[in-house]
């Protein structure tokens, strides 16, 4: 069965970077685009980042354009989001899923806390 793990976040000051890490499993990782999600205090989840199979092309939300940088290294199937420049409005947890087609079990996300 599908299985996404997600790991990386934590408490950070403003300014600060973090590094997200997405483990998946039980699909052909490498045929699949893959997109970060967050979910805020009172939010909707919001898509932030995506990246194509091969990881050719990506595409950001504008509130982290220039900021976060999505990856991926299909050999370890595994997605990362560089964090960097953070801002309390980052405050979140953090999810990854599939692009196109999000499976219907999401993983149990990351929480990334931006305080001074």
């Amino acid at each position: 069965q599908v299985q996404l793990v997600e790991s990386g976040g934590g408490l950070v000051q403003p300014g600060g970077s973090l590094r997200l890490s997405c483990a998946a499993s039980g699909f052909t990782f490498s045929s699949y685009g893959m997109s970060w999600y967050r979910q805020g205090p009172g939010k909707e989840r919001e898509l932030v980042a995506a990246i194509t199979s091969a990881g050719g092309s990506t595409n950001y939300a504008a509130s982290v354009k220039d900021r976060f940088t999505i990856s991926r290294d299909n050999a370890k199937n595994t997605v990362y989001l560089q964090m960097n420049s953070l801002k309390p409005e980052d405050t979140a947890v953090y999810y990854c899923n599939a692009g196109r087609r999000p499976f219907g079990s999401w993983g149990q996300g990351t929480q990334v806390t931006v305080s001074s």
